[in-house]
């Protein structure tokens, strides 16, 4: 069954707003790690064991990783939807993820 061109639409703007979010959602991770290296820092001018805190770090980035990938097929459901529906860029979607770290 075709799927019509308000249903291709609609899964456009869902898919546009799924990327806003991720776009928001990986600013804010990358934010959160530089204040828990911030912490660790802290925590190793202090003479504390930061193994710990330094694992935590590790894991926030890997998890960014992974986010930056979900972002990756969003953006090129977007692009699949746009060539569907026909209609002009949405934002940021030419953005590609950096190194924040």
């Amino acid at each position: 069954m075709a799927i019509s061109l308000a249903e291709r639409t609609e899964q456009l703007l869902a898919e546009q707003r799924l990327l806003v979010k991720a776009d928001a959602d990986i600013d804010e991770g990358w934010q959160r790690i530089r204040n828990q290296e911030d912490l660790v820092r802290e925590l190793q001018a202090g003479g504390h064991d930061s193994r710990q805190a330094e694992r935590l770090v590790e894991s926030l980035k890997q998890t960014l990783l992974e986010w930056e990938r979900h972002r990756t097929l969003i953006v090129q459901r977007v692009k699949y939807l746009q060539s569907e529906v026909g209609s002009g860029p949405p934002p940021r979607v030419d953005h590609a993820p950096i190194a924040r770290g």
